[in-house]
């Protein structure tokens, strides 16, 4: 079903209603681990959803970080972090998930480094961002995911292929329209930080 770019945006716009201070924050939610040549045992790749700031957004990244750090082996100091550096607009959403973005986080699991355990995690619109990048990685590069969670995941029920789906799990909250394809957000899109730390428990149970 078509809906208006000027529909979605009013509709998208909704998680940008936001405290002032928590929109400050988010601009500071910004972690480029393997930009910056930082290896550990683990590294998550995430992908922030639409209109989020920096490049870990607010509503999960930063919980997911901190609960991935009391659960994994090591702490959080086994674990690297990599945002996905891509717009979050409006127009990628509408698109299926950003292209240049689904290409970069594809990039980051190709050149993650040797022996680390990749987590890959998505929101909303990173949510799509992983579909697509898993889909473009050669088998071996796939076999670098050791998990996969998604939250609000727009694509909700469509397979991840190259294995992957034995080792994902997807968080969608009754009510959220989005999991269902529609671009309506409702509350309940917009309160996933509350599963990361059932998101962190099952990726400690698979790595």
């Amino acid at each position: 079903m078509y809906t208006s770019p000027f529909i979605l945006l009013t509709l998208l716009s909704l998680t940008t209603a936001l405290p002032t201070s928590l929109i400050t924050r988010q601009s500071r939610n910004v972690r480029n681990d393997l930009q910056n040549g930082d290896c550990k045992p683990f590294t998550l790749i995430f992908a922030r959803g639409t209109t989020e700031a920096g490049n870990l957004g607010a509503v999960v990244g930063p919980p997911l970080i901190s609960a991935l750090g009391r659960v994994l082996p090591g702490g959080a100091g086994a674990l690297a972090v990599q945002g996905v550096n891509y717009p979050a607009n409006v127009a990628g959403f509408a698109a299926g998930g950003d292209r240049a973005g689904s290409r970069d986080m594809a990039n980051f699991v190709s050149g993650a480094c040797e022996g680390t355990q990749v987590i890959l995690a998505g929101y909303s619109q990173g949510a799509q961002l992983v579909h697509n990048a898993i889909s473009q990685l050669p088998q071996a590069a796939a076999n670098k995911i050791a998990a996969v969670v998604m939250f609000g995941d727009p694509k909700n029920g469509d397979q991840l292929g190259k294995g992957a789906d034995a080792k994902a799990r997807t968080f969608c909250n009754r009510g959220d329209l989005i999991c269902r394809g529609q671009a309506v957000i409702l509350a309940a899109h917009l309160t996933y930080g509350s599963d990361t730390g059932a998101a962190a428990s099952f990726v400690a149970g698979l790595v």
